[in-house]
């Protein structure tokens, strides 16, 4: 290599490490990461800037996901303070069933258009719960079906629900199918195609092509919903897979998981998420109508006060992380947490801390052996000082629990997609549902406390027995959290 060649490399290395600091430095929001991006990057020049272009580059910041389907300002300020009332007036109203989470309320309110309504909230646990009922809900679709996942398998539930889509699109059913291409990365062309000629419109969330340099692959659609004539809603934890199925005599891993079903005017909320996602991934401009909203029905029975919290990159502030923030910090008497991945940031971990110390009966349910074992030890990592401040930690010996759920006191229930760790704070696309209800929240209880039946109870005593190996391998995975 000649002089001249040697001194133009150098010269764009160091082109490439200054451009990359200064991304680094304007981008990054989290103290700890733009350190660990920076001291890569300056030791490192060539892989660091490709570390942080594939992994670190903040588009909540640089809002390159723009999915907002209402574009017309005006239409959409005013749409905004017309919600806003309407919420506002409902929350007043029933300020006895929301008790201590009033403002929780008003922050997605004010800050995601996430209007309050009455709605009917059904529980299901596990594939087998919730699949047939489904099933049942897709038969009877008349106008439109809207399908989400971030795992979708080319199985048996995978393959039923596919042959479902098609004749209800060759009924006249509008459908609709949006995947994520790495979640769904065992669906092949040939599966695509048989939707595609049997009338159902597909969309990966986002089309990979080099994995290993997609910076998109690290902002993941990781939403389960199904929209069922703008009036029946499911959402939840389940992907589509036979695995999240407990067959009686299987040998099969048990998978523990939960799912809503919802109806009411929450649907309408979960629409128009699905749809800004839909018009997103699709390059189509679908806008607001009666056809995609009707107009909401009153029942008797929805009595459940509810709301849709989103987030990812699309948004400026991460309010799924706000929200479990808000009611934790708010919470009185319990907590019970569900979680298959628990890497808390630094506010969660405080008000949990906070929770426990002030004498809330805190507990905390996570697998006793994740899909991960790095994930897992970066979990184990805070076990120890959050059994010293009292919170009763357990880990699932049953099978893999993957549920995420949350119960506040006796008024507030959290069912979502929406992990305890950075991956969903602030890189995920993730949707939670919110119940302010005490009879769900009886059943919520009673769900988490059947779980515990088949879990272990750790102890402060018995865990600090471990070798200084482990807790070594537990200290390093957490020093790579916000990259799991």
């Amino acid at each position: 290599m000649s002089p001249v060649t040697e001194i133009v490399l150098i010269v764009l290395v160091y082109a490439l490490m200054i451009f990359t600091v200064i991304r680094i430095i304007f981008d990054t929001v989290n103290v700890t990461k733009a350190l660990g991006y920076l001291l890569l990057t300056i030791t490192l020049p060539v892989l660091g800037s490709i570390v942080y272009f594939s992994l670190g580059v903040n588009y909540r910041k640089r809002k390159m996901y723009n999915k907002k389907l209402i574009t017309d300002e005006k239409f959409l300020l005013a749409l905004r303070k017309d919600v806003d009332e309407a919420a506002l007036r409902l929350l007043q109203q029933h300020h006895e069933d929301v008790g201590n989470f009033a403002g929780l309320a008003r922050l997605l309110i004010k800050d995601s258009l996430s209007f309050l309504s009455l709605n009917h909230i059904t529980l299901l646990t596990n594939g087998e719960e919730k699949f047939p009922e489904v099933m049942k809900a897709l038969e009877a679709a008349t106008h439109s079906i809207h399908i989400q996942y971030y795992i979708y398998d080319n199985d048996q539930i995978g393959n039923q629900l596919k042959d479902l889509m098609v004749r209800k699109a060759r009924e006249g059913v509008k459908v609709r199918f949006i995947y994520d291409d790495f979640g769904s990365n065992g669906l092949k062309k040939k599966f695509i195609r048989q939707l595609q000629e049997g009338g159902v419109e597909v969309y990966p969330f986002y089309k990979i092509y080099l994995v290993f340099l997609a910076s998109r692959l690290n902002y993941r659609n990781h939403r389960k919903v199904i929209i069922i004539d703008g009036r029946i809603g499911f959402t939840g934890g389940i992907n589509v897979s036979d695995k999240y199925i407990n067959n009686p005599g299987s040998s099969q891993l048990y998978w523990r998981d939960s799912h809503i079903r919802i109806e009411g005017p929450a649907v309408l909320n979960l629409q128009y998420h699905f749809l800004a996602d839909w018009n997103f991934c699709s390059d189509q401009n679908l806008v607001p109508n009666r056809e995609l909203f009707p107009m909401p029905v009153r029942m008797p029975d929805f009595t459940m006060l509810t709301q849709i919290a989103v987030s990812g990159p699309d948004y400026p502030r991460p309010d799924i992380m706000l929200s479990y923030f808000t009611a934790i910090a708010n919470a009185q008497k319990k907590i019970y947490i569900t979680t298959p991945y628990f890497i808390p940031n630094n506010s969660i971990y405080d008000a949990i801390v906070k929770a426990a110390l002030s004498g809330c009966d805190v507990r905390l349910l996570v697998p006793g052996e994740s899909d991960s074992r790095l994930v897992n030890a970066a979990s184990q990592s805070y076990f120890e000082p959050l059994l010293e401040c009292g919170v009763k930690i357990y880990l699932y010996r049953k099978g893999f629990v993957h549920a995420k759920t949350m119960v506040v006191d006796d008024t507030l229930s959290m069912v979502g997609s929406a992990n305890i760790d950075f991956r969903s704070f602030d890189l995920n696309f993730e949707l939670n549902t919110i119940i302010y209800d005490q009879e769900f929240c009886v059943s919520m209880t009673k769900t988490f406390f059947h779980d515990l039946d088949s879990a272990e109870e750790l102890h402060l005593t018995t865990w600090q027995e471990r070798s200084a190996g482990r807790q070594l391998f537990e200290k390093t995975a957490r020093l790579l959290s916000p990259l799991l």
